[in-house]
């Protein structure tokens, strides 16, 4: 089993940063691959980032690329999203998730794909 809890949204002008962080609970992080989805009122849930269990590979939608950077922890079972550049279409509840034990190279970037969700933070960015 794994809990996972974001934190770090906000409000912020357009071309700010915010980083967030997700804590997993669980013993199982280190062995996770981590993705980070957003949402946007009356949209379906998105694809942002995801990484690999050991670190070693990232994959991000095309329109953050550049922009938002990936990243974890395993000692601290912490994976970050750190986000530059906002621009307003960026506002979204922003949710971590995990996929225990993934097989491929790539993470996975498929809302099914993943086993366990945080309850999301809060990201607006105002022009």
């Amino acid at each position: 089993q794994v809990q996972l809890v974001e934190s770090g949204g906000g409000l912020v002008q357009a071309g700010g940063s915010l980083r967030l962080s997700c804590a997993a609970s669980g013993r199982l992080f280190s062995s996770a691959a981590m993705g980070w989805f957003r949402q946007a009122p009356g949209k379906e849930r998105v694809f942002v980032a995801a990484i690999r269990w050991s670190g070693s590979r990232t994959i991000y939608t095309d329109s953050v690329k550049g922009r938002f950077t990936i990243s974890r922890d395993n000692a601290k079972n912490t994976v970050y999203l750190e986000m530059n550049s906002l621009k307003p279409e960026d506002t979204a509840v922003y949710y971590c998730a995990a996929k225990i034990f993934v097989s491929t190279t790539v993470p996975p970037t498929t809302t099914p794909e993943y086993d366990y969700w945080g309850q999301g933070t809060q990201v607006t960015v105002y022009s």
